[in-house]
Parts: structure tokens; sequence; C-alpha cells
């Protein structure tokens, strides 16, 4: 043994009173456990190694600092790892691994290279997810440490915080992303989203009645932006979903059969829109000032078009008056007058471009609402003639 080595048994009294070399480093060895030892720099850190041969090679594996990592846990630490060794294991192999583990920053730009932007329209909802909910609170850790109670946690406080839909949407976000890891060998499952339950959602019916509607109409004419003035119209008279609008070209526009045609949808198909003459005349009017951009809704950002006027929207909604109004209820909104005056949802869901016919059932009320108005002015005209009210029976 050279001079820069010892060896005894460990003792918390005795680890204290070791001397710091005068430069570099020496070990002490204890010989009451295999391989323990401590290592003293120059500066008076000490410092638990587990010395050991595996696979024929000598390693020199860090457990902790001493006294912060008491001798007791050491001893027990260092007896587990050579159990672990016993058995095949290569502690210093599975450390380099863990080191070379993903950060969940690295996995979520990674799914939006290879998988989000590549096959989804509604990619920029994914970043904008990750910006508000996940950046701040995940993007540093290592996706080997996101456990189901990670998830559940986060799900819990962006449903207390933000809504149950909300809470349910990054749920999903979070499942995709680390599916799509799983499924091409970047981390092992389970899914940290797995058993993870969703919050039962109240479908939202929300849209602008008569009296809401002309203090929105009032509130949009004051508007200063003749930009999102005319986006916000458009969207209301043609029922469409918010992208499809802030990406309208020219090239879609028929003024001839005023038809529009979207290329390519939410639902992965293109879809016709007729466009009725409060739609044209506000395309006419911008396709006057167009200056030659391909866009309808033109922008200054990369995309070229308008992207987020969600900024102008909540300035209409305070002109107005008008509380708990998300720009999709525009298109909930067209929806809703259509039943109201008689469309059938066969109708009503062709023209909002819905695939499943259960995205429609929510306007099947508002059909049946002025039946059963009719359905009751009856029944209490019944009543009151069977009870005698407001009868004129005449003398008996």
């Amino acid at each position: 043994m050279g001079s820069n080595t010892s060896k005894f048994p460990f003792t918390v009294a005795r680890l204290r009173k070791l001397e710091a070399p005068a430069k570099g480093r020496v070990y002490h060895y204890d010989t009451r456990t295999s391989g323990l030892c401590v290592c003293v720099t120059h500066k008076g850190t000490k410092t638990y190694y587990l010395y050991k041969k595996v696979n024929g090679r000598p390693q020199r594996i860090r457990l902790g600092v001493f006294p912060g990592m008491p001798l007791d846990t050491a001893r027990m630490v260092a007896e587990k790892m050579l159990g672990d060794v016993a058995m095949g294991a290569d502690p210093a192999e599975e450390r380099r691994a863990r080191r070379e583990v993903m950060t969940f920053a690295e996995l979520f730009a990674w799914y939006m290279d290879h998988h989000s932007r590549p096959h989804k329209k509604t990619w920029r909802v994914d970043q904008q997810q990750y910006d508000r909910y996940l950046k701040k609170r995940w993007a540093g850790r290592k996706i080997n440490t996101i456990r189901k109670r990670d998830a559940q946690a986060l799900h819990t406080k962006i449903g207390a915080d933000h809504g149950h839909y909300a809470a349910n949407r990054l749920r999903a976000l979070v499942h995709t992303v680390f599916n799509q890891a799983i499924d091409k060998g970047l981390c092992e499952g389970p899914n940290p989203t797995q058993g993870v339950k969703k919050f039962t959602e109240k479908k939202r019916d929300r849209f602008l009645d008569g009296e809401e509607l002309k203090r929105f109409f009032l509130a949009l004419d004051e508007e200063p932006s003749d930009k999102v003035r005319d986006y916000l119209k458009v969207a209301l008279f043609t029922g469409a979903r918010r992208t499809n609008v802030l990406e309208m070209q020219w090239e879609e526009i028929d003024f001839a059969t005023h038809l529009w045609r979207i290329p390519d949808t939410k639902t992965g198909e293109p879809l016709v829109v007729p466009l009725t003459q409060q739609a044209l005349d506000v395309l006419t009017q911008r396709r006057e000032y167009a200056d030659g951009s391909p866009w309808v809704f033109p922008g200054v950002g990369k995309t070229g078009h308008l992207t987020d006027p969600t900024r102008i929207w909540k300035r209409v909604l305070r002109r107005a008056g008008l509380e708990n109004l998300r720009l999709h209820d525009l298109r909930r909104t067209l929806g809703s007058w259509q039943a109201m005056t008689g469309a059938s949802l066969h109708v009503i869901g062709k023209s909002l471009g819905h695939k499943q016919t259960s995205t429609t059932e929510i306007y099947a009320r508002l059909q049946t609402d002025p039946i059963r108005e009719s359905v009751d002015k009856a029944t209490a005209a019944m009543l009151e003639a069977a009870n005698g009210k407001g009868a004129d029976h005449g003398d008996e």
C-alpha cells in the first residue's frame, strides 16, 4: 500500500480526524466493508467511493460526501452495490447511461421536430402548451425521473388553476410525447400519465344570444384594427375553425360561386364552405387593398399571416361587456343560430366540418327549445281552461 493510502475500521470519529494532504489526495480504506474508501483532497473534502473490479476492470464509484452522507448509509449503499455487481450489474455504466438520458426539454424538441410539426395541423398549440405549462416545471428534468406522481400533481395543479379542459388537453399532450419516446426507444415505460384519470368535462355550450350580438357588433365597429375586425366577422359568418380563418388565402376563395375551398382541415380532409353575402362583403372590401399578399389576413411574423388575435379579442370583449367568451364560441354561435332557425343536425355538422356526429349533438337542445316552449304554452293554456282560470263560463 502506497503512502497515499491507509486501511482501518471506519468510525465517525476517525473520519472526522482525517487530515488533508499538503497536495493531491489520499485514500483510506475501510476494513469492515470491502471496497469502501474515503478520498481526502488537499482542500479537506472527504468523499466516499466504492473500489471494485467490474468485468475484470477496476472501478472507483462515487457514493457521496462525508459527513453529509452518514457512515452507516455509505456502508449500506456500498453493500447493495456489491450485491448488484455480483449479479452482473455495472454501476459505472449505469451512471453513464443516466447522465446521457434526455431532459424533457430535449425530448419535447425531438417530439416537435419528428412528430408534431410534420403530422399535426395544431402543432402550434402543442408548443404553446409546453411554453405555458411545462417549460418552467419540467424542462431541465431527466425524462426517467418523471413518474406518475409528477404527472398526477401537474394534472391536479393545472385543473385547479386553469380548468379541467386545459388540464385534460395537457395530459393528452404529455401522454403522446412519452408514447412517441417509448415507441422510438428513447425511454422506457411505463408512460407517466398512465393511470392519471382525466377530469370529467362539461360540454361547453356558450354562444352569443341576440342581445349579446348587438353589443358584439357595436364593439367591432369601434375596433381600430380593420384586420382583426374583419377576421372576427369572417370567423363568425363562416363558422370555420380559428386556424383555417387565420390561414385563409385569396386563391382559396371563388368569388363567382361564393365558395371557400379549405385544402386541409383539422380532420385531415378538405372542406368547401359556402360564403354568405355578409362574409363576401367583408372579403370583397379586403381584396381591394390586399397589396399583393397571398393571405387574407396578413401578418408581420414568420408565417406571413395573422397568428394570435387573443389580445385584441379581449379588448373587444371588454368594450362589449361580454364575459366567458372564447374565440371558438364564434363557431358555436353560428351552429347555435342554425339550430334555432330550424337547420338539421346533419346540415349543421356539414357546414361546420364535423367528422363525428357526436360533436354536433350539442345543438340538438337548441332545436327542441322552440318546440318545448310551444308545448309548455299549450299545456299551461289547457290547465288554465281545466281549472276555469281566465275563462268566462257564464251563469249556470
